[in-house]
């Protein structure tokens, strides 16, 4: 399994440009899943549904399951949040995992600028970032891509994790 990242300040666009690259992928023939990191508390679970109402009451997993999909929700209750690797051993295989967001975690990862957002640069100071998307010419020996330019990037990608095309 091949772990490419992409990391940027929010707003920058990561799942913008993750959106248009994953049909890219899979069109390659590849089998592409993700994890994407959240900064702030989330649920994907709704007030009312059974299983939010089993896991307020205090599960600390939850499966729903049908013909469909299934999902698992995990509460932490106060334990630490699990680093990447324990959570990417925990995806199913696949050929390519992409990870948004962990943006200080060593792995080679596409930065995303949005020069508007008024951040600084990543790359500058992260030696892990192989590459940049951007809104705005940058000075950089890094390859640079504008953030739209998605069949050059999924081809960068593809290249860069020896991924066939």
């Amino acid at each position: 399994m091949k772990v490419f990242g992409f990391a940027g300040w929010s707003g920058s666009g990561k799942t913008t440009l993750i959106e248009e690259l994953i049909p890219r992928f899979t069109a390659a023939g590849l089998t592409v899943s993700l994890v994407k990191h959240a900064h702030h508390s989330f649920d994907v679970d709704q007030p009312g549904k059974d299983s939010y109402r089993h896991r307020e009451a205090g599960c600390k997993e939850v499966m729903v399951s049908s013909e469909k999909r299934w999902v698992i929700q995990h509460e932490l209750r106060g334990d630490p949040e699990p680093g990447l690797e324990q959570q990417i051993a925990r995806m199913s295989p696949c050929d390519l995992l992409l990870i948004e967001g962990y943006k200080h975690y060593p792995m080679p990862k596409l930065e995303v600028y949005r020069e508007a957002n008024g951040k600084p640069l990543l790359h500058p100071e992260d030696p892990h970032v192989v590459a940049v998307a951007a809104d705005v010419p940058l000075p950089t020996k890094l390859p640079q891509f504008a953030l739209d330019e998605y069949d050059r990037i999924a081809a960068f990608i593809l290249a860069r994790s020896e991924l066939k095309r």
